[in-house]
C-alpha cells in the first residue's frame, strides 16, 4: 500500500461488527474529519504543555508537530498509524541546559543531534532487525533511564512552578488527580489539558476576587506583586501569523536556528534511551490492535521520529514522538486509519499559523503549571517502573539491583563528574552509569551466574510451539513465533527460533 489511497471501509458510516477500520482504509470523509478532530483534541494538552515547560514556543511546536507527522506516516509507508506531538523526554535534559545558562538555540541544537542519533538508530534496527533493541538496551535498563529522567525534574517543580502560587497549584494538582482516574475513556485521556483549563479558569477567578499575588516570578527570576493572569500579549497578538523570531535579549521564544554545543548534546542523549522504549512500546500496542507484525517498520518508524524531531528542532520547535494518547483513541474507536492523522497534521499546523493562540498558551500562570508538572513528571518516571513490572524484571538479581540503583541517585540527586572544562551530571551521568555498568557486570560475572539470552519465565509452560508474547517475554525481546523445546535442570527456557529476520521492506 501506498501512504495514500484509502479504501472505503463497508458503508464509510460505521465498522462492521466485530471488525476494525484498517491503516489503509477510511470512514467517509465527515467521519475521517471528525476523527482527525478528535485526535488533536487527544494530543493537544500534552503538545503545548511540554514546549511551554521547556521554554520554547507552544505555537510552533503545535505546528512543526502536524508536520513531523506527516512525514512519519510517509517514511513508514501508512502502516503505523501515530500522531507526533512535542516530547517529554527531553524536558530533564533541558532543564540541565537551562541551569547552566543555556539558550533556547542551544536547547534545540542538543535535540536536533540527539533526534540525528535516533534517526540513526532506525536505520540501524531496520537493517538488523528489532530483536537487537533488547540485548543493547534490556528492559531494566531502559526502565531505569526512563524512570531517571522523570524523578530527575522534581526539583524544577519545587523551586521554579510550586512557588508562583502553591494553592492554585494544589487546586490544580488534586483536580488533575481526580479527573484522570475517575473521567472515563476518552475524557480520562485528556486530562492534563481539563486540569490546565481548570487551573487557568481558578487563576483568573482568584485575580477577580482576591486581587493580586506576591509570590516569586519566573519572568524576572525574584519575588514580586503581580496578577496571575497576564493578557497585554494575547491582545496584542494578531490572529493569523507566523510565531515570531527568538530574541535573546528581550526574552522572546518562537523559531530560531539551532546551535548545536557539545556539553548541551551530552544532555539529551539520554532522552534517545527513553524515545527507543516509548516507541517500541507504541509500535508493539498498534500492532496488537490492529493484529499486523509492524516489527519489520520497527526501525522506520524510530527513525522517522528522529526524522520528525529533526525537522521540528531545525527552526526552534519542540522534540516529538509518538502519542500513547491517540493510541488510546484509536483502542476506543477501533478506527486505525492513517487518513484521520492527517486531517490531525493539518488541523495542527493550522492552528499553529494563530499567534494569539500561541500568545493565550504561553500566558498559563506559573502556578497552573506547578499543578500539572507535579502530575506529569511523576508519570514520567513512573513509566520506568511500568515497564519493569510489565517486563517482569528480577530485582532479587544483583545485575539488575546494583547498576540502576547507582545511575538513579546519581540522576535524581543530580551528582556531577568534573573534568576540567567539562562536567557531565544528572540525567546524562546516571544513564551512562546504568547502561555501562550494567554490560560491565554482564561481560565480568561468572558464566554460571550471568542470566540465560531468553531469561527465565514465571509461568508453567509446556514445550511445544508458543508465541512468547503470550508467556510475557515478546516485549522484552521482540522475539515472536519461536519454538519451546524444553527448559535446562536450572528452569531455563530452550528455544528455537521460527522466523527470518530478513526481507525487510
Amino acid at each position: 500500500m501506498s501512504a495514500f489511497g484509502w479504501k472505503l471501509h463497508g458503508d464509510g458510516r460505521t465498522p462492521k461488527p466485530g471488525a476494525v477500520v484498517a491503516p489503509d482504509e477510511r470512514l467517509s470523509w465527515g467521519k475521517t474529519v471528525g476523527l482527525g478532530a478528535q485526535h488533536v483534541v487527544a494530543m493537544f494538552g500534552a503538545t503545548f504543555v511540554f514546549p511551554l515547560i521547556m521554554g520554547l514556543n507552544p505555537q510552533l511546536a503545535i505546528m512543526m508537530s502536524g508536520i513531523a507527522t506527516i512525514c512519519f506516516l510517509l517514511i513508514v509507508n501508512g502502516k503505523v498509524p501515530s500522531y507526533l506531538g512535542s516530547s517529554a523526554s527531553f524536558v530533564g535534559g533541558v532543564a540541565a541546559v537551562h541551569a547552566q545558562g543555556g539558550t533556547p538555540q542551544q536547547v534545540t541544537g542538543a535535540m536536533l543531534v540527539a533526534g540525528l542519533v535516533l534517526a540513526l538508530v532506525g536505520l540501524f534496527i531496520h537493517l538488523v532487525g528489532a530483536a537487537v533493541l533488547t540485548r543493547v538496551l534490556p528492559p531494566v535498563v531502559t526502565g531505569a533511564v526512563v524512570m531517571l529522567i522523570g524523578f530527575n525534574l522534581a526539583p524544577v517543580v519545587a523551586n521554579v512552578y510550586w512557588p508562583q502560587d502553591q494553592w492554585i497549584a494544589l487546586a490544580t494538582m488534586i483536580v488533575t488527580i481526580l479527573l484522570a482516574t475517575v473521567l472515563p475513556g476518552f475524557w480520562g485521556r485528556v486530562s492534563v489539558l481539563l486540569g490546565l483549563v481548570f487551573g487557568y479558569l481558578a487563576s483568573w477567578l482568584a485575580d477577580l476576587f482576591f486581587g493580586q499575588i506576591t509570590a516569586y516570578n519566573a519572568g524576572i527570576d525574584a519575588v514580586d506583586t503581580h496578577y496571575r493572569v497576564n493578557w497585554e500579549g494575547v491582545a496584542s497578538a494578531p490572529w493569523f501569523g507566523l510565531p515570531p523570531a527568538t530574541d535573546n535579549a528581550t526574552g522572546v521564544v518562537g523559531w530560531h536556528a539551532p546551535d548545536i554545543q557539545l556539553t548541551f548534546v551530552l544532555l539529551m542523549l539520554p532522552a534517545v534511551v527513553a524515545l527507543v522504549a516509548e516507541n517500541v512500546g507504541h509500535v508493539k500496542a498498534v500492532a496488537e490492535m490492529t493484529g499486523q507484525n509492524l516489527d519489520p517498520y520497527m526501525g522506520r518508524a524510530l527513525g522517522a521520529d528522529g526524522v520528525g524531531t529533526m525537522i521540528a528542532t531545525s527552526v526552534g520547535g519542540a522534540p516529538t514522538t509518538t502519542y500513547a494518547e491517540n493510541i488510546g483513541v484509536m483502542a476506543s474507536t477501533r478506527v486505525y486509519s492513517t487518513a484521520a492523522y492527517y486531517v490531525a497534521a493539518l488541523v495542527a499546523i493550522v492552528f499553529g499559523l494563530s499567534p494569539k493562540f500561541g500568545a493565550f498558551v504561553s500566558a498559563v500562570p506559573g502556578g497552573v503549571l506547578g499543578g500539572i508538572t507535579v502530575v506529569l513528571y511523576g508519570m514520567i518516571g513512573l513509566l520506568g517502573a511500568k515497564i519493569w513490572v510489565e517486563n517482569k524484571v528480577d530485582f532479587s538479581r544483583p545485575i539488575n539491583l546494583v547498576p540502576v540503583a547507582a545511575g538513579i541517585i546519581i540522576a535524581v540527586g543530580d551528582t556531577s563528574l568534573d573534568m576540567g572544562d567539562f562536567s557531565l551530571a544528572g540525567i546524562a551521568f546516571g544513564t551512562i552509569v546504568t547502561i555501562l555498568a550494567y554490560h560491565l557486570v554482564r561481560a565480568l560475572m561468572p558464566r554460571s551466574m550471568r542470566e540465560e539470552q531468553f531469561g527465565t519465565a514465571t509461568l508453567a509452560e509446556q514445550p511445544g510451539t508458543q508465541n512468547l508474547e503470550t508467556l510475557g517475554l515478546a516485549d522484552d525481546y521482540g522475539l515472536y513465533g519461536h519454538r519451546i523445546l524444553g527448559r535446562t535442570e536450572e528452569g531455563h527456557l530452550i528455544v528455537e527460533e521460527q522466523r527470518s529476520t530478513g526481507g525487510r521492506p
